[in-house]
């Protein structure tokens, strides 16, 4: 009953790319159908735009709707680092725009020129942030040529990155914090893993995802909270077996909340443009349920 519900949802009111990943995750869909949608959000310069990323509509290339590339790329098992989109990405990831010699921007001046959350808006006063550089920084290590500059740059900033991290340890955003699983799980596929000591790294992200996850599970319906899903979708997560009563809490929870349109509920929003804040919260309605149902599928089955 709940896939049907939320199949019948994501029929009716997906966007191309969140009904292709629908397709290949629970109907035996194409990778390739996938991977020829999302190319349609990657401009000239390798990056991504085009509210990929739904909060911000920005068409241009940006640091943060490139990592969600990223992260489509890793829901679709692409391994082929010749791919053009993966190439597209290191190509601006490479290319120094909107990049400080240390992190990339987490949002960009011409974020303002479009409907956006205000969390996108820019501002030139911001501290720098590792969301999402902690990521884009796996990405490479991960994707990239290991004899050119961008790979030998990456080898820099992650020990930069993880420098940070035990200085600042444990930290309070949970995106950010996300952004360091998704490094620390790159660097485990990377063949190179001697940048870091990668058991003190796990150590530190144990207490790390404990100081971040909203315990008290009464806000989880209505708060824009933090879940084991943010940083654990498999049960071979290192992190599993230390969260393994609250992962199993959130299979239960999502079994019981679903509404009757077949979506679950969206726990934010954002004022300035009501009328794209309506399409964009619909686009998230679809991405949710993927969310949900891969979680499910993953960790309750």
């Amino acid at each position: 009953m709940i896939f049907e519900k939320a199949r019948n949802f994501i029929y009716k009111n997906a966007r191309p790319l969140d009904f292709a990943r629908w397709n290949y995750l629970f109907e035996n869909g194409s990778k390739e159908d996938v991977l020829s949608t999302l190319m349609t959000d990657q401009n000239e310069d390798g990056g991504f735009g085009h509210s990929l990323e739904p909060d911000c509509w920005n068409p241009n290339s940006s640091p943060v709707q490139t990592w969600v590339a990223t992260r489509i790329i890793n829901e679709v098992n692409l391994e082929d680092k010749s791919h053009p989109i993966i190439q597209g990405i290191l190509k601006y990831l490479g290319s120094g725009v909107h990049y400080d010699g240390h992190t990339w921007a987490n949002s960009i001046p011409t974020n303002d020129d479009y409907p956006h959350a205000p969390w996108w808006s820019f501002d030139p006063d911001s501290d720098p942030t590792y969301n999402p550089t902690a990521s884009l920084v796996g990405f490479i290590l991960k994707f990239g040529d290991q004899n050119s500059e961008l790979f030998d740059m990456a080898a820099v900033l992650v020990r930069e990155a993880y420098a940070h991290f035990k200085l600042h340890h444990p930290l309070e955003q949970m995106h950010t914090v996300a952004c360091f699983v998704e490094l620390y799980e790159d660097l485990k596929t990377s063949s190179i893993i001697d940048l870091i000591d990668m058991e003190e790294f796990k150590k530190l992200l144990h207490t790390q995802i404990q100081h971040v996850l909203t315990h008290d599970t009464s806000r989880w319906a209505v708060d824009y909270v933090c879940k084991p899903s943010l940083f654990i979708q498999t049960k071979d997560s290192d992190f599993y077996l230390a969260n393994l009563y609250t992962c199993y809490y959130e299979c239960e929870f999502i079994a019981n909340t679903q509404e009757a349109d077949g979506t679950w509920a969206v726990t934010w929003a954002w004022a300035d443009y009501p009328e794209e804040w309506h399409i964009s919260k619909n686009w998230w309605k679809s991405d949710l349920i993927i969310r949900n149902l891969k979680y499910l599928q993953a960790m309750c089955g």
